[in-house]
């Protein structure tokens, strides 16, 4: 799963043995209730899974994550703008997460600024995150602030799982 590659293989670099077990333990009900409760948007490049993201109606993205072989070829970014569009659409003012160390500079990057840094307990390891939020312009745009990698074709699906085998349900969005 493309969690637990990105985790192991690109968390790995700020956060220890212990921290990256206790992250990749997944209680597959409360991942199953996430994904029907929000909407998730899976990019595929040549119909594999290349990354995800979420959005809670609130404004908080839960998760993104791309996987390791796909890193640095505008898959996060065209997912976040996914995400930026629709919570605009929804007139959200306000973008929030709960970044990995590893994910601050990407969203950084993508104007998202640190409100705090936090230290969260799981599975008895403590982990450092922080509380980012960004503030929205009201209009929408359909381009990329960074444009990916022009010889890859993403494409932002979205799905509502009833886990993550993806039961497709809802429209296709093409980038």
């Amino acid at each position: 799963m493309t969690v637990f590659r990105s985790v192991r293989n690109v968390a790995s670099c700020d956060y220890d043995t212990g921290q990256i077990a206790a992250w990749v333990q997944a209680d597959r009900d409360v991942w199953a209730c996430r994904r029907l409760d929000r909407p998730t948007w899976v990019a595929l490049i040549d119909d594999v899974i290349a990354g995800f993201t979420d959005l809670e109606s609130n404004g908080h993205i839960d998760m993104l994550f791309v996987d390791p072989a796909r890193q640095r070829r505008g898959v996060a970014s065209t997912l976040l703008d996914k995400v930026e569009n629709t919570a605009r659409a929804q007139r959200l003012a306000i973008l929030h997460t709960d970044a990995s160390i590893t994910a601050r500079p990407f969203f950084e990057a993508r104007g998202f600024q640190v409100i705090r840094s936090q230290v969260v307990a799981l599975r008895g390891q403590q982990l450092t995150n922080f509380r980012m939020e960004k503030r929205l312009r009201t209009v929408i745009d359909n381009r990329s602030e960074k444009q990916p990698d022009q010889s890859l074709k993403i494409r932002i699906r979205c799905f509502q799982a009833l886990f993550w085998g993806i039961c497709l349900f809802s429209v296709s969005h093409n980038i």
